[in-house]
């Protein structure tokens, strides 16, 4: 992966139907909307199977952010469900209220395959996304976040590691697997 670039353009319109997705996911969840089921999406892309995150902010500080690593869903359907699970599941937050919908920012990452990192030294901050594990602990960050942060690679590997619950420096246990991704990433 470290040659070839994760490529997942997406149009205008395509982006705008996920977004709006993750917005009625949460919308029916708080009773602002009646319905069910999805939209018909704009392409067939959109029913590709592919992981990804939904990222919500309010006031440009995290909100929640839950997604689904593996690509064995439809995109759309992936998209729906984790913006419920990101407004009402997350265990760092209670669940969105009606009041704060208004003040919500979307982001969404898109993920590309999974694959094992074969020199920790090789990734990129702002390109990779990273996963680690060390026996039942793991732990992921998205692309965007070691930017946001203004960390460094070392940094980044570190982080990951603590988000894991694991030892700032397990990175360079041979025993932790680090795997990593790209990401395509829009929001509102």
């Amino acid at each position: 992966m470290a040659a070839d670039r994760f490529a997942f353009d997406l149009t205008g319109p395509e982006k705008q139907y996920l977004l709006d997705i993750v917005r009625l996911s949460i919308r029916r969840d708080l009773g602002m909307e009646e319905g069910e089921g999805l939209p018909e999406p704009p392409t067939p892309r959109l029913t590709e199977k592919f992981g990804a995150f939904v990222t919500l902010k309010t006031g440009g500080r995290l909100r929640g952010c839950i997604g689904h690593i593996m690509g064995d869903e439809p995109l759309n359907k992936t998209v729906y469900a984790m913006a419920r699970s990101a407004a009402f599941e997350d265990p760092r937050f209670p669940s969105l209220s009606e009041e704060e919908y208004d003040r919500l920012s979307v982001e969404i990452s898109v993920l590309s395959p999974l694959t094992q990192c074969p020199d920790p030294m090789q990734v990129e901050v702002g390109r990779h996304g990273l996963l680690m594990q060390h026996g039942p602990h793991q732990g992921l960050l998205l692309p965007q976040v070691p930017v946001e942060w203004g960390w460094d690679r070392e940094q980044f590997l570190a982080q990951t590691c603590g988000k894991a619950g694991m030892r700032a420096d397990c990175w360079k246990d041979p025993q932790t697997r680090i795997f990593w991704f790209e990401a395509a990433i829009f929001g509102d």
